[in-house]
């Protein structure tokens, strides 16, 4: 038996953010559990840097940088913090958070809370200077604060002060928790954001691969655009999908009315499809990091043939705990090897009826 197996029971009848809280200060002591798996079939390598294995942790659980070696330690190919905005802030009022245990889902409208990018660089300043690139590859993801008179500025000042510390920096765009934040994904608003945001990208001497984050509830116009402007201005990457503000009808009914983003199981599908449609509309040429409703190897498996390269996770780790890592780590390579897979690589986009179009490794 397991420890969380041990505990699950007591953080599941505590607040949610309160359970979070818990669960990253027992963390920074040092207490977190420690997995190494490792095998070749796993290992990939994207903008000429080297994952030893796909799957990742999303951002939202480590939002002020303050745990990312015990993640590391977890077995995590990557790691990405955030989403942090250059001045602190409280994000939305409490309570925001909301578990639905029997279907494995969470409902949160969080608003960007955290101690800001002083803070969250500091952290990743001191990790980088006692780790250096050791543990694995390591991602931030920036937003804007909730009253940012230019969400440009706000970007731009974390891509600025991040570009240095991270091995790619995410834009993003796409949380339903900030007020206009979506608006950004519209065609026009996305072209000026991105253009001013690669050039403050290739200002930076360690000029980091840029990556976007997309939501699942983008219609079919809406997903072309952006596949469109993402292709136009070299995007390096795109992180599909965020929460969703949709409702399915499995849903617990008491949540059915609470505002905010949907993420988990319940999510699984809607993103898997959003995953193949991007990598159709970009061809493969944008690398693709699937999120949303990971909860198992053949739920990142599914991601990776409908055409993601790296997979992320978080909400299943509420229900499941750190033991989900192993498990997908090691059904991923048995079902890799399975279906006569020499990489990871060699299974994105398989699904595809028209033939694999491998995403393009970036250097």
């Amino acid at each position: 038996m397991s420890l969380y197996s041990l505990i699950r029971p007591i953080l599941m009848k505590m607040d949610a953010e309160k359970a979070h809280r818990m669960t990253i200060s027992l963390l920074k002591t040092g207490l977190g559990p420690r997995y190494a798996f490792t095998d070749p079939v796993l290992e990939t390598t994207l903008w000429g840097r080297k994952f030893k294995n796909p799957l990742g942790l999303a951002a939202g659980f480590d939002k002020d940088a303050e745990v990312i070696p015990a993640m590391f330690n977890m077995g995590f190919g990557f790691v990405e913090a955030g989403t942090v905005t250059p001045r602190p802030q409280d994000g939305n009022p409490k309570p925001r958070v909301f578990r639905d245990e029997k279907n494995k889902s969470v409902i949160n409208r969080m608003g960007f809370p955290g101690k800001g990018l002083s803070y969250f660089a500091d952290n990743v300043e001191s990790y980088r200077e006692k780790y250096g690139p050791s543990q694995g590859i390591f991602g931030v993801n920036i937003g804007m604060n909730k009253d940012a008179p230019s969400p440009a500025d706000d970007y731009r000042t974390g891509i600025v002060r991040l570009a240095p510390l991270a091995d790619y920096i995410t834009v993003n765009v796409s949380s339903p928790n900030t007020q206009g934040l979506r608006d950004l994904q519209r065609r026009d608003d996305l072209d000026r954001l991105l253009g001013a945001l690669v050039e403050a990208r290739n200002g930076t001497s360690a000029k980091p691969p840029l990556l976007l984050k997309v939501a699942p509830d983008l219609d079919a116009p809406q997903r072309q655009a952006i596949a469109e402007v993402a292709l136009r201005h070299g995007i390096d990457g795109l992180i599909v999908s965020n929460t969703t503000v949709t409702r399915p009808a499995q849903l617990s009914a008491p949540l059915r009315e609470e505002k905010g983003g949907l993420s988990g199981q319940l999510l699984t599908s809607l993103s898997t499809g959003v995953i193949g449609d991007f990598y159709t509309l970009t061809k493969g040429v944008i690398p693709v990091i699937g999120a949303g409703g990971i909860g198992s190897a053949e739920d990142a498996y599914a991601k990776i043939c409908a055409g993601a390269s790296l997979v992320q996770v978080y909400t299943a780790l509420v229900f499941e705990g750190p033991g989900l890592i192993s498990q997908i780590l090691e059904g991923l390579a048995a079902m890799l090897k399975r279906d006569k897979f020499g990489t990871i690589a060699d299974a994105v986009g398989s699904a595809h009826a028209s033939g694999k179009r491998q995403a393009k490794a970036v250097s």
